[in-house]
């Protein structure tokens, strides 16, 4: 079963959430502020993709905590995720053993129209 991660407010979760609806594909969806995701999850996110993607840095919260002057290495990154899942990069898609990072409707047509 797809699972898209993300918050209900944000225009890029919503965005997918219209793609999957538009092309009928049945998805779980997890909010993380209801259900955090841990460091675990992330670490296999991880392993299908990089910290740079993932780790949002045009976000509020990446602002609001001051982390650009703490010049964070990517295993501070790594762990800042799991402490703090607003500064994951939204939405994330898992299905099968793919992770779609961001809203990217060409890598959705590519992967999600297949099955």
């Amino acid at each position: 079963m797809l699972k898209i991660y993300g918050i209900k407010n944000c225009d890029s979760v919503a965005k997918a959430v219209k793609f999957l609806k538009a092309h009928k594909i049945p998805y779980e969806f997890i909010d993380f502020r209801e259900t955090p995701v841990d460091q675990q999850t992330i670490d296999v996110w991880l392993e299908s993709s990089d910290i740079k993607t993932l780790f949002n840095t045009r976000g509020t919260t990446y602002r609001t905590l001051k982390l650009k002057e703490m010049n964070l290495s990517d295993d501070e990154k790594r762990q800042w995720l799991a402490k703090e899942n607003m500064l994951i990069k939204r939405p994330v898609i898992t299905v099968e053993k793919h992770v779609i990072i961001g809203y990217n409707e060409s890598q959705y047509q590519k992967l999600l129209l297949q099955h």
